[in-house]
Parts: structure tokens; C-alpha cells; sequence
């Protein structure tokens, strides 16, 4: 009885990396529909994609179907593996980097929403020099909202990410960027819209609130926001103003945004003293990246943006 061949003979070529790497996306993204933007593919694309690495490698690697995508345990394995290939290819080619003058490899930018309508300058400039420094490196960007930055970045989807962050993380390095200021705003068909007389901290608490990043549990900034009728989830400040132009909630937005989009005569800001507050942006990475170089270099012309 003849010794079965072996799943993943000869060389590996150029082929199996873009379907590896095709398959570590559909993974990070949980199932082939959520990684088709990410990927810029169809799904039956994506689906004969991974349909050739299932073959190639002779191994069912995941579940599609009704109930949902799933991981086999041979796809576990398969992923694992892919992880640390595509971890090996970015540390050679860091190395290579580092003893030549040209610098290769891929840079994945994570940005949170909205955010360049305050500073889009300071990103422009950065963009600017280091697509002068390193022209040979493909650059993605990819827009979330402020937490899933934190989530793609720790989760290793995402080099770097500028975002508003709550707290610390110990494996992450950050550089202040700028601030952005928010405001509490109602909507003109709002009965506070009109009001000229003081506004009271009891009478707010009779009002329906959307709740946004900072007004999360243990996230207030000021304590009565603890007791705020938060009826409507909307961490996406579109979503968010939405809500808030309907005329039956109140929420909090950036000033910029409410000028950019053209809406200061729509929304009305409530007791900016009070409750108006500043968000910090900050760029993080972390601290040990497989692609080190391309990391730093992006991070030094982002800090010579900000000066």
C-alpha cells in the first residue's frame, strides 16, 4: 500500500501566499460577505478562493452556510501557520530594509470616523513625507469607529490606528495628535431647541439621549450623565446626528463635523460649559511590530506633522 502524497508538495508560490492570505482576512473578518470590502473581491471570488486553498492543501478549512462561518480544526491549524509565514515574509523583509536604502512592505492605517474634517492637515503632511520616504510601500487605510481602531489594532488587523483612547494599554505606544471638541446638541424640532431661560441638570433627565463612546458605563465624563435617559445606541457620529436632526433625542457631536456637514442652524448646543468636553487623538501602535521600520519611519513624519 503506496505512502499518501503529501498535501503542500513542492515549492510554495506566489499563488498559495494570495490565497493564504486571502483566507487570514476572511477569518479576521468572521465569514466571506464581512471581508469582501476588506478584500475588494466578490464573494463567489472569494469563495473559489478559498475553495483552491482547501484543495491545495487537501484539507476542509472552514463551515459556510446558514448557520454561519466557523473555523475546522484543520482551518484553526491552517490560520495559525498563516500567521506566522506572513510574520516570517515581514521580518525578512524588515531586515532587508534595514541594510538598504529602500524601504518595502505594506502599512495598514486605521482611522477613526470623521476625524480628518478637524486635522485632515497634520495627516496630509504625514502622508506626504512618508509617501516620499517610502514610495515602495502599499499603503491601505481602512475607517472604523473610535473603539474598533483599539479592537483591529490589538487584534492585529491594523498597524497603526489614530483614534480617541479611554485608557492605557501596556502594549501599546502612542503620540498625541490633537484635540477635538464635543458638544451636547439637540435638533430644531427639539423643545429645547427654542429655550432662552436656563436649562436645568434635573430638567435634562426628562429628555431621551443616544448613547455615544463617553456616555458608556464608567465611561461618563460628569456625573449626572449616570442618570440620562439613554434610550438609542449610535457610536457612529452619522448615525448619531441622525438621530439628533429627528428632534427626539439629545447627543453629543464635534463641533467641526456639525460645521462641515453645514448644520449649525439645525442643532443647537446645550450648556457648553456644563457638559462640552475635548477629545484626545492619538496615533498607537504596538510596541513590537513585525514590520518595525515601515512603523517607525511613519510614525517619526507624523510627529514632525504635528510640530
Amino acid at each position: 500500500m503506496g505512502r499518501k502524497k503529501a498535501a503542500l508538495s513542492g515549492q510554495l508560490a506566489d499563488m498559495d501566499l494570495r490565497l493564504l492570505r486571502v483566507f487570514k482576512t476572511v477569518v479576521e473578518c468572521g465569514g466571506f460577505t464581512a471581508a469582501e470590502i476588506q478584500l475588494n473581491l466578490a464573494n463567489s471570488t472569494i469563495s473559489n478562493y478559498i475553495s483552491d486553498l482547501e484543495k491545495r492543501l487537501d484539507m476542509r478549512l472552514c463551515e459556510r452556510g446558514r448557520a454561519g462561518f466557523s473555523l475546522t480544526e484543520q482551518g484553526q491549524t491552517v490560520y495559525n501557520a498563516t500567521l506566522e509565514l506572513i510574520s516570517a515574509i515581514d521580518q525578512f523583509k524588515n531586515t532587508i530594509n534595514q541594510s538598504h536604502h529602500r524601504i518595502l512592505g505594506d502599512l495598514h492605517l486605521g482611522f477613526a470616523e470623521h476625524m480628518l474634517g478637524a486635522h485632515n492637515s497634520d495627516i496630509v503632511k504625514a502622508l506626504d513625507r512618508f509617501s516620499q520616504l517610502a514610495p515602495d510601500v502599499n499603503i491601505s487605510i481602512s475607517i472604523m469607529s473610535s473603539d474598533e481602531v483599539i479592537s483591529t489594532l490589538l487584534n492585529n488587523q491594523i498597524d497603526i490606528g489614530i483614534t480617541v483612547t479611554h485608557q492605557s494599554y501596556p502594549e501599546l505606544t502612542s503620540l498625541h495628535l490633537f484635540d477635538e471638541e464635543m458638544l451636547l446638541y439637540c435638533g430644531q424640532s427639539h423643545p429645547l431647541f427654542i429655550r432662552e431661560d436656563k436649562i436645568s441638570a434635573e430638567e435634562l433627565r426628562q429628555y431621551r439621549f443616544v448613547e455615544s463612546p463617553r456616555l458608556m458605563p464608567g465611561r461618563e465624563i460628569h456625573p449626572e450623565m449616570k442618570l440620562w435617559n439613554k434610550q438609542a445606541k449610535a457610536h457612529h457620529q452619522e448615525a448619531r446626528a441622525t438621530l439628533i436632526l429627528s428632534g427626539h433625542y439629545l447627543g453629543f457631536l464635534p463641533r467641526h463635523l456639525v460645521s462641515n456637514w453645514g448644520l449649525e442652524n439645525d442643532l443647537r448646543p446645550l450648556l457648553i460649559e456644563q457638559y462640552g468636553y475635548s477629545n484626545q487623538f492619538k496615533a498607537i501602535w504596538r510596541n513590537r511590530q513585525k514590520n518595525q521600520l515601515i512603523i517607525q519611519r511613519f510614525t517619526e513624519c507624523l510627529s514632525e506633522s504635528t510640530i
